[in-house]
């Protein structure tokens, strides 16, 4: 009796179990059913949003401009649509109506001949933000740099060949415009007993001697020419020179000319990239500033980097940069990742080989045309051995640095001007106003249409000659 009883309590039990066990799974079961639901969900949502505003940007980026202007999605809108931003000389709802009395425009470094390699890679360099990206001061690491970016930027010095970037403190700022100013205060307080002497080379980039002088306090003040201290053997006070290689404007690879204890360089390297200049050799100075405008043509995004050797020297470098800005824009590194991830697919060097060609044959173009002239001439550039197409190459210069050979033409920037054509005056430069800088970064309507108007005031030269021989 009491084992059929035990035997019967056991078969209960046993039943129960299994019953519970049963539940058990199918509770987790539906449990795992109704989570994987809501992720599915949740996912399916959040595609929801990416997908309209992907949308969004594509309606926006078809919209035809007949290849003279842009629509932009924080651009115009009339009734609710977007319309295109025509360049400069094109009018029309499509921009397709060309002002034959426009001015060639050819003052600012506006790079926008990048842009069509930017088109050709709109899949991989486009950028999708969600509204909650980066909310925060700061990254995860409580720093103002993004450590992908900074990862991206070293070995985009690596295929470039044009700088060493290992064992050098990285720091970002506002384009290279603010960099600048920062190391000059970071090398200016090394000595208070007088103020520090900033100078640069003649011609100068303008922005040395104007952000100096805006920011002047009793640390430095821009003292113009570097050659004027050329001969003084024994610098006794702060010297901070500024060297600019390949330098702005006549594209020459500069070397510093100061030396001693007391001179400190500051190396711009905005332009030092394969598409610009032969990379002879990568550079390996103690403050190096780079911009992103000049490696991408993303002048707008305001974002640069300086490369630097001192732990001290970088320490209030940051300082100045932590105090004016708390670190640059999420968004900003965040775009810039995105550019950089572009430019290092495959062997990196799509970009450079793009930039190479096209300024190349816009030098080429330029030249022809002046070639022909006895009025006008440009800066020489050697031809000269590049580590980075591993052969000699010839000149592809951002700029042209034209100059008026008649004795009567002392305004070379008012000659110009008069053939509608305005450039950048030479004495912004410190240079001889016989001198103008012609930009070759522009839209490729813009140069289009300054070869033309050259082209019209060189064939101008043969006519003058025979009113004068009559």
């Amino acid at each position: 009796m009491s084992r059929a009883l035990s035997s019967s309590s056991c078969y209960v039990i046993s039943l129960s179990v299994s019953i519970l066990l049963n539940i058990f799974f199918l509770v987790c079961h539906l449990h795992d059913d109704i989570g994987s639901g809501t992720w599915k969900l949740q996912k399916q949502e959040l595609l929801t949003w990416s997908q309209i505003a992907a949308a969004e940007a594509e309606t926006v980026a078809s919209i035809s401009c007949s290849g003279h202007g842009r629509a932009y999605l924080d651009g115009e809108q009339i009734d609710g649509n977007h319309v295109c931003e025509c360049h400069r000389c094109y009018q029309g709802p499509d921009c397709s109506k060309f002002l034959y009395d426009c001015v060639a425009d050819a003052d600012s470094g506006d790079p926008l001949v990048f842009e069509p390699f930017w088109m050709q890679n709109a899949a991989s360099s486009a950028l999708l933000v969600a509204g909650w990206h980066r909310m925060s001061y700061t990254y995860y690491d409580h720093t103002f740099i993004s450590k992908e970016l900074e990862e991206h930027l070293r070995k985009v010095h690596e295929i470039g060949g044009n700088a060493k970037a290992d064992g050098k403190f990285i720091l970002f700022g506002a384009g290279s415009t603010q960099l600048l100013n920062a190391a000059v205060f970071a090398l200016s307080i090394r000595n208070t007993s007088s103020p520090a002497k900033v100078v640069a080379s003649t011609p100068y980039y303008p922005l040395y001697k104007q952000q100096t002088e805006f920011f002047k306090n009793g640390n430095y003040e821009f003292a113009g020419d570097a050659q004027l201290f050329k001969n003084n053997s024994d610098i006794t006070s702060n010297v901070i020179e500024f060297v600019t290689r390949p330098n702005n404007p006549d594209g020459q690879l500069n070397k510093a000319i100061l030396h001693g204890p007391f001179v400190h360089t500051i190396h711009d390297h905005a332009y030092y990239w394969p598409h610009f200049t032969a990379i002879p050799a990568p550079s390996d100075e103690d403050i190096m500033i780079f911009t992103l405008s000049k490696l991408t043509g993303h002048a707008g995004s305001r974002f640069g980097w300086a490369l630097v050797r001192d732990e001290n020297v970088y320490s209030q470098m940051n300082m100045y940069l932590s105090m004016s800005e708390m670190g640059i824009s999420r968004d900003t590194q965040l775009r810039a990742f995105q550019l950089l991830k572009t430019v290092v697919e495959g062997d990196g060097k799509d970009i450079f080989r793009f930039a190479y060609s096209n300024m190349k044959k816009r030098w080429e173009n330029l030249t022809k045309i002046i070639s022909l002239s006895k009025r006008f001439s440009l800066q020489e550039i050697s031809p000269q051995y590049c580590t980075f197409f591993q052969k000699v190459r010839g000149p592809s210069p951002a700029y042209a640095w034209l100059k008026c050979e008649r004795e009567e033409d002392t305004d070379c920037y008012a000659v110009l001007e008069e053939a509608n054509i305005i450039g950048r005056h030479g004495n912004l430069f410190n240079a001889d106003s016989r001198y103008v800088r012609l930009s070759l970064l522009k839209s490729q309507d813009e140069f289009d249409l300054l070869l033309y108007r050259l082209h019209e005031l060189v064939s101008m030269e043969d006519s003058m000659k025979m009113v004068q021989q009559l």
